[in-house]
């Protein structure tokens, strides 16, 4: 067996349009565990709403990677890492973004809790779970945020200009997101450090992804999987293009290599 180790990307991946994981990839992915194949769920959700999403079967057999890198969890160990953007940074970015538009929809994450300037439709950050907090701009300015969630940014590349230096800016959601975080908080950097853990090369790492923060992953990994739905980049560099997410796609490759 030429891998040690899946690392699976959740929104447009494992789970299908309707926030669901199949009985079928559940079975696909518990059977590899069982097989000694780590399994690392590695998205952009809060801890919360991988909670919410993720089916209990699969809950303790996994490794997280949460806030595309910016927290992490290793059930195999008791390491955990967290870093955030401090909150200096932090002020300068809300106020810029503010004044591009006052009316832009933004909020923050610290530690699993969320929080917001104004009641918004939340419901198109599907991938942040539950009702943000509403506290006023002066509050959200004394937090180090884990992540900053902004959407509704017209000009998205004035932002990036002003502050990826600074920052780790990334666009997704087909430009509707911008999610900002420390400048260590990749997923690439996280799965190195569970890679590191687990005492395993990350040349025998599958990862399986779709979307723009999945694109580190796919440069350093032993091999990756494009699903059937993402985006050109990603398909572009892919060892192998599987089928949609609503078609089971990870299951398709998990089955063929696992049994």
């Amino acid at each position: 067996m030429g891998f040690k180790a899946f690392v699976l990307d959740l929104d447009g991946t494992l789970v299908d349009s309707n926030k669901q994981v199949s009985d079928r990839s559940c079975k696909a992915i518990t059977n590899a565990y069982h097989q000694g194949i780590k399994i690392i769920i590695a998205t952009a959700r809060p801890p919360r709403a991988v909670s919410w999403l993720l089916p209990e079967v699969l809950q303790d057999i996994c490794s997280y990677v949460y806030y595309n890198g910016a927290m992490i969890r290793c059930n195999d160990s008791n390491f955990s890492f967290h870093t955030t953007i401090d909150a200096e940074l932090s002020a300068q970015i809300l106020e810029f973004c503010l004044l591009q538009d006052s009316n832009v929809e933004i909020s923050i994450e610290v530690e699993d809790r969320w929080f917001c300037l104004k009641e918004f439709d939340y419901s198109i950050l599907k991938s942040v779970g539950g009702k943000p907090e509403v506290k006023d701009l002066e509050e959200l300015k004394t937090f180090n945020p884990t992540k900053i969630i902004v959407s509704g940014l017209k000009d998205i590349e004035t932002l990036k200009n002003r502050f990826e230096s600074r920052a780790k800016i990334l666009v997704t959601d087909q430009g509707n997101l911008v999610q900002i975080s420390n400048l260590e908080a990749t997923k690439e950097l996280a799965v190195l450090k569970l890679s590191s853990i687990y005492g395993i090369s990350i040349d025998d790492v599958i990862v399986f992804g779709d979307d723009t923060n999945d694109i580190g992953l796919f440069k350093i990994c032993g091999q990756s999987v494009a699903m059937e739905n993402a985006i050109e980049e990603l398909k572009e560099i892919a060892s192998e293009i599987t089928t949609s997410n609503d078609n089971e796609g990870v299951a398709v490759v998990i089955e063929r290599l696992c049994g």
